[in-house]
């Protein structure tokens, strides 16, 4: 088996924070989200370039100057070609292998198991022939994206049959596996009842922040905290004399004497992107 972890993507929806470094490169509890991906993949065995790969697109020197000569690197040269695509564009290096297939953007944790254990029963007792996917459970109205009472968390496993035939275009793996394996009646779903955010939008990537902070604050130790904290998360090198509660301040980020940022993420010195939790 190997593994990929897609981070070709822009994040569209976490404008103007995109604007600085890929989606994939934000940093959630002072790590960026490509790290932990690749940490969790690295626990279940996949911790080389023979192993784990990497797509790379939107502002991609960022993500092969980060990966470097720890994964696969797969950069797309033009337009993200989607996570399909992507897969697809690795299929020579995949070369008859299953493959677990992991979305850079998806903040998982459980306080059952460390990164990797988490959603090793994705791979537990896998025949080879179906396609998995983890998913939590819906608890209120289902949405069309859906898959019976359980929603898509990050992470699916694929066989060789099914990726031996994906076209190099831009598609996603919804269309061209899970549903028509869904009707195949060749779907499973691994429920995991952890915590799941896809970090997608502001709101969102604050929530993974604050869960990856606990009940506190998480300062990075280089950071210079003079003002108030209240569950936030400061990153590297970021000065802080004002208040910061329930926002995020990225590495070498400034919040002035007298500024109380609330519900938003700072960037620089100027930049607040608001972050408030959906009613």
């Amino acid at each position: 088996m190997c593994a990929i972890v897609l981070a070709a993507g822009e994040g569209r929806r976490l404008r103007p924070l995109t604007a600085y470094r890929p989606k994939a490169l934000c940093p959630v509890g002072n790590v960026p989200l490509l790290d932990r991906a690749l940490h969790r993949v690295a626990a279940l065995g996949f911790a080389d370039p023979d192993t784990v790969a990497v797509n790379a697109c939107y502002l991609g020197e960022q993500v092969v100057r980060h990966v470097g000569g720890r994964a696969r690197l797969s950069v797309e040269p033009d337009d993200p070609l989607g996570t399909s695509g992507g897969v697809a564009r690795l299929r020579d290096w995949i070369d008859g292998r299953g493959v677990l297939v992991g979305n850079a953007d998806a903040y998982l944790a459980t306080p059952d198991a460390p990164p990797g254990p988490d959603i090793a029963a994705l791979l537990a007792g896998w025949d080879g022939r179906t396609v998995r996917l983890l998913g939590r459970p819906v608890t209120g109205p289902s949405r069309p994206g859906d898959f019976g009472r359980h929603r898509f968390a990050g992470f699916s496993l694929l066989p060789w049959s099914r990726v031996r035939g994906l076209p190099v275009t831009p598609t996603e793996l919804v269309r061209t596996v899970w549903r028509p394996a869904e009707a195949a009646g060749e779907l499973e779903v691994v429920e995991f009842t952890g915590t799941y955010l896809d970090t997608g939008t502001p709101a969102d990537y604050l929530a993974a922040n604050l869960h990856a902070a606990g009940a506190g604050s998480l300062l990075d130790p280089t950071a210079t905290v003079t003002g108030r904290h209240r569950r936030a998360v400061v990153g590297a090198g970021a000065v802080v004399h004002g208040t910061v509660e329930r926002a995020v301040v990225w590495p070498g980020g400034v919040v002035h004497p007298g500024e109380h940022l609330v519900d938003a993420v700072r960037v620089g010195a100027d930049l607040t992107v608001p972050a408030t939790p959906a009613a």
